[in-house]
């Protein structure tokens, strides 16, 4: 492929700067900070604005877990992050309303309360925002707007006592916004840490993990290049660095078109034919444009969001895409230098791993799994 032009890049980027969102994260000051309780992890950053409570959090369970806020009846928010599935779904991308498939896998649940941005391409700034666009979206929940869960929300007196009790609010007046903070204060509930690793690392036990497991911490450490993006601190690990990289990943399916793509792209944007969150999960193209659908950046064409590693073992199949079925896979394709392309990021190269390096490095992110995860609470819902 010919790499475009400067001016006819600058020009399609002006189209596409022209409309864009407004995606910014919170600021440190909008948030305050609990211990995590758990071994390996930091402390739990909770919204000034969103302080959770017993009631919320079991509110935001139910309201996860019920399927009346989908088109056919059928999904939930559990559908798709799946409690006894490490909260995901197996699948290589995910299924909603009447089998339908997006373009994206589900990424866990588990410790997203850690991260600045949400979805593979930090579309959203936080939890409360995240949980909205699925409701709407038509290969997940296919609700034509949110008033349809508001209306199902304010026919069912449970509900309407819960809001009350936990927002203060009367039948009108419960929003969209509140539903999106009681979500949010569940899902900063499923955390976990006090994996193997943890108690090695932290807990100095040097019997928690195996000599090749150690050998493989090595190798992370080191020639492996692993902490570079899934970053290990002093005293808590949460194995992202919050950034978007290039690794070449399903770039191929639009590269011989990108330029077409970029044009198509800036002017639905432009005309607003189509929100952000559905053209990424209902065309192919767009969705591989990763990072840059949001930013409309050239750093960030073909990037996504470095995910977390913990529990790693258990959420299959890995990528944005679920193109790679396993660890090894995903090995392979770092000890290669990713899939070369014009917008690779700059610190993804060849690493010249020995098979023994490879699977010792296996070894070592097998002792990323906590040995007990959390799951939905019981409360007395109907």
């Amino acid at each position: 492929m010919k790499v475009f032009t400067l001016l006819g890049l600058l020009l399609t980027f002006l189209i596409f700067f022209g409309c864009k969102e407004d995606k910014t994260p919170k600021g440190a000051n909008d948030f305050s900070y609990v211990p995590s309780g758990i071994l390996g992890l930091p402390d739990v950053p909770i919204p000034k604005d969103n302080p959770p409570s017993r009631e919320k959090i079991e509110l935001g369970a139910k309201l996860y877990n019920d399927t009346r806020f989908s088109s056919d009846g059928t999904v939930s928010c559990a559908t798709c992050h799946k409690p006894d599935k490490a909260f995901t779904d197996g699948l290589k991308v995910s299924q909603g309303i009447r089998k339908l498939t997006g373009t994206r896998n589900a990424p866990t649940v588990l410790n997203a309360v850690f991260l600045k941005t949400q979805f593979w391409d930090g579309r959203r700034p936080d939890l409360e925002g995240q949980s909205k666009d699925p409701l709407l979206n038509p290969v997940e929940h296919g609700l034509s707007s949110h008033e349809d869960l508001l209306k199902i929300i304010r026919s069912d007196s449970d509900y309407l006592a819960k809001f009350k009790k936990v927002f203060s609010v009367d039948e009108n007046l419960v929003t969209i916004d509140h539903v999106a903070k009681a979500i949010a204060a569940f899902e900063r509930t499923i955390i976990s840490g006090d994996s193997p690793f943890d108690r090695y690392r932290y807990g100095k036990d040097t019997n928690a993990i195996s000599p090749a497991a150690i050998r493989g911490l090595a190798v992370y450490l080191g020639k492996g290049r692993c902490q570079d993006c899934h970053t290990i601190g002093d005293t808590s690990a949460v194995f992202f660095d919050d950034k978007f990289h290039n690794l070449g990943v399903g770039f191929k399916k639009i590269q011989p078109r990108l330029q077409i793509i970029l044009e198509e792209t800036a002017k639905a944007k432009k005309s607003g034919s189509k929100k952000t969150d559905e053209e990424i999960l209902t065309n192919l193209e767009s969705s591989e444009l990763g990072r840059f659908a949001v930013t409309g950046n050239t750093e960030d064409l073909g990037a996504f969001k470095t995910p977390g590693l913990r529990n790693i073992t258990l959420t299959a199949p890995y990528m944005h895409d679920g193109s790679l079925n396993s660890l090894e896979q995903v090995i392979e394709l770092y000890d290669k230098g990713g899939e070369e392309n014009p917008f690779l990021s700059s610190g993804i190269r060849p690493l010249g791993l020995s098979p023994g390096e490879k699977s010792d490095l296996v070894a070592f992110l097998k002792t990323l799994t906590s040995p007990k995860l959390p799951g939905l609470p019981s409360p007395n819902n109907k």
